[in-house]
């Protein structure tokens, strides 16, 4: 593709002197540059591309897109905001890939995984290709890719759509963060549905404000589009629980789907009846009355499920079908995963490490604990520090044993970590064990029959990020291996 004719996409960009180069390739990391790449300069947090802007022309790039002014021998495209323009530039390159999918979008503070994994299995079932972008890693079709970010930049955002299509995927399915939604990285994607699973505190370390945060979350909704196309509509599944959904209602000329259990609502479970082994409840909708069971356990699964329904059901699938999908499913891989190496007392990892989703696990465990609950908790360096106090109150309520450790200190002093939770549980009875496999080994050596351990925070990682290293780490791996040495 010339560069005019990428170009053509993009207005306003300040003109500029030089030749039509063919451009092959988009791309924003200076080592990915070949011959004819078109390199974007992005300012991030820590390195602005605008100081590889050489080092791409002498790799063989044949243009730059740039926010400040720069002195090189290929022509230089100047744009008030690279990482827009990116957006643009991206949809173009690769031929608009999200229009020619189904496309649901997934946005909340918790759940979002879970919920896209369960949508995931209903398209599937129904007889569609299937895509999934999220947390643990990207799918097309039967292809499983590690990924970076929950929700990844819009160049490579667009390229994975385009390999969705090209490989016959006619249905994706994508968490969307509401760090992607503030930075603009979703832009250019076709949405047919945007669903929001519930909003509490987290990420104030970027967004500064719940104001702000639930703003970012809510623009999902606003940029659904205002046209009604009744060939492919537009809906919004909201939570008719969370305060949030009634400014997202007002935000979007979409369709409306709500769910709830609290309040009234298109989708609502009534007479839930949990136990250790499930979750049933009665489905009240415009579809009539169906009786759901669930493998999966807790209040919090049945939001997921009921957003997953809302979801089926704006994509055109009989309720019958979609609610045979969801009682198949046991779990999604650390949420709520049991550990069982013949113990006489139950192990669970979750990946709770927001101050919501952690009362939720523990206020479930609650329900079938016959003794006591340890709660193994640790919070995360360089991220929201307001929520460390709260996250420590909520063990010490909900737990009779907390267990204060470490969970991804990044470059943070994994002391000062446990210190700000501290703060939290003044007066209380807790135990601090700097060393996250010590401290699962302790509460694995100390459970007794019929306690429960709640290991919580990391999930389904892998991995332990202390200062700049990154380690194997593994919730499961580390409580089987202290069940089997005890």
């Amino acid at each position: 593709m010339k560069l005019h004719t990428v170009l053509q996409y993009l207005q306003p960009y300040m003109s500029y002197k030089g030749e039509n180069p063919e451009i092959t390739s988009i791309v924003n990391d200076n080592r990915q540059v070949t011959a004819g790449s078109l390199f974007v300069c992005i300012e991030g947090y820590t390195v602005d591309g605008h100081d590889f802007a050489a080092s791409a022309a002498e790799k063989g790039a044949a243009a730059i897109l740039a926010q400040k002014e720069l002195d090189l021998n290929i022509p230089v495209i100047l744009v008030k905001n690279t990482r827009r323009a990116m957006a643009v530039l991206a949809d173009a390159f690769y031929g608009q890939p999200s229009q020619k999918l189904h496309l649901i979008g997934i946005t909340g503070t918790n759940g979002k995984t879970t919920t896209s994994h369960l949508i995931e299995k209903i398209l599937a079932d129904s007889g569609r290709k299937t895509g999934l972008i999220g947390t643990m890693y990207t799918k097309i079709g039967e292809q499983i890719f590690e990924v970076k970010n929950t929700t990844p930049e819009s160049l490579t955002l667009q390229s994975t759509f385009k390999k969705m299509a090209d490989s016959g995927v006619d249905s994706s399915v994508m968490e969307v963060s509401s760090h992607a939604l503030d930075e603009g990285r979703v832009h250019g994607c076709d949405f047919d549905v945007a669903v929001f699973t519930n909003l509490t505190q987290d990420h104030l370390d970027y967004h500064k404000t719940m104001d702000e945060y639930r703003r970012a979350k809510g623009l999902l909704f606003a940029q659904l589009g205002s046209s009604f196309n009744h060939e492919r509509p537009k809906y919004a599944i909201l939570n008719a629980d969370d305060p949030a959904s009634a400014e997202y209602e007002k935000s979007t000329a979409a369709h409306v789907l709500s769910y709830g259990i609290d309040h009234e609502a298109d989708l609502r479970a009534v007479n839930i009846e949990m136990t250790s082994a499930g979750t049933a409840f009665d489905l009240s909708s415009p579809f009539g009355k169906h009786k759901v069971s669930l493998k999966m356990i807790g209040k919090f699964s049945v939001y997921n499920v009921l957003a997953s329904i809302g979801a089926g059901v704006a994509s055109g699938i009989p309720i019958r079908q979609i609610i045979k999908s969801v009682e198949e499913v046991k779990g999604v891989s650390g949420r709520f995963e049991t550990v069982d190496a013949g113990q006489n007392f139950s192990v669970i990892v979750d990946y709770s490490h927001t101050p919501d989703s952690l009362k939720n696990a523990l206020e479930t465990v609650k329900q079938f604990a016959q003794k006591r609950i340890f709660a193994v908790v640790g919070c995360g360096g360089d991220r929201d520090r307001s929520k460390r106090p709260l996250m420590a109150e909520i063990a010490c309520q909900y737990s009779t044993d907390p267990i204060f450790t470490s969970d991804n200190p990044r470059s943070e002093d994994p002391l000062q970590i446990l210190r700000d939770m501290e703060e939290g549980a003044k007066g209380e009875k807790y135990k601090t064990i700097v060393d996250r496999k010590e401290a699962i080994h302790y509460a694995v050596k100390n459970a007794s029959e019929g306690d429960v351990i709640l290991i919580a925070g990391k999930g389904h990682e892998t991995y332990q990020i202390i200062g700049n290293q990154v380690f194997d780490f593994d919730d499961r791996q580390v409580a089987k291996e202290a069940i089997e040495e005890r």
